[in-house]
């Protein structure tokens, strides 16, 4: 299976969009959105930001797992990883959204 976007209702009545890998790993998660509409475009932003290295921010959170952050050009969140033993790893992570973020489909 390849990368995709899966856009989801969650039991809070808002909608969320994941970016998953080949391997079905999540990489990528929003926060929530009031409509669908929203959620596709938060999509469209992950792919116009994705490849540029600018928009990514490499954090520890408090219990020492590393994690990373992309923003939009306005430093809007447009979504979060999950939780790395490592910054290696993390990194690697980064690396599969710039690839796949551009053009993974919607399904």
């Amino acid at each position: 299976m390849s990368a995709r976007y899966e856009i989801f209702l969650g039991t809070d009545s808002q909608y969320y969009f994941r970016l998953r890998a080949a391997n079905s790993e999540i990489i990528l998660q929003s926060e929530g959105y009031s409509t669908r509409q929203g959620a596709v475009n938060g999509v469209q932003s992950v792919r116009t930001h994705s490849p540029y290295d600018r928009y990514y921010s490499r954090l520890l959170s408090r219990d020492n797992k590393y994690y990373f952050t992309l923003s939009a050009a306005n430093n809007q969140i447009i979504g979060t990883s999950q939780r790395y033993t490592t910054s290696t790893a993390r990194d690697v992570g980064i690396d599969s959204v710039k690839r796949n973020g551009p053009t993974a489909p919607i399904v």
